[in-house]
């Protein structure tokens, strides 16, 4: 973290950076369905699938992370 940085700047800094880095991954993937390559559906299906479930969970560590924090105490 930079000197005067706080979390929310530290995290903006850190999101931006990693959500283009994966989404020029996820172009590549995309590349593969070029002519080039020989797939089947199912493979595809499989691809994602497996992209769909990591985003998911993902998406979901988010929402329990701001559900925590914002609960209450009750006896």
């Amino acid at each position: 973290m930079g000197e005067g940085e706080s979390k929310h700047d530290k995290f903006k800094r850190l999101a931006t950076q990693r959500v283009a880095n994966a989404l020029k991954k996820v172009e590549l993937i995309g590349n593969l369905s070029s002519s080039g390559y020989e797939y089947t559906q199912e493979e595809v299906e499989k691809i994602f699938g497996a992209l769909q479930k990591t985003l998911d969970s993902t998406k979901n560590r988010f929402s329990k992370a701001k559900k925590e924090e914002t609960e209450g105490f009750a006896l």
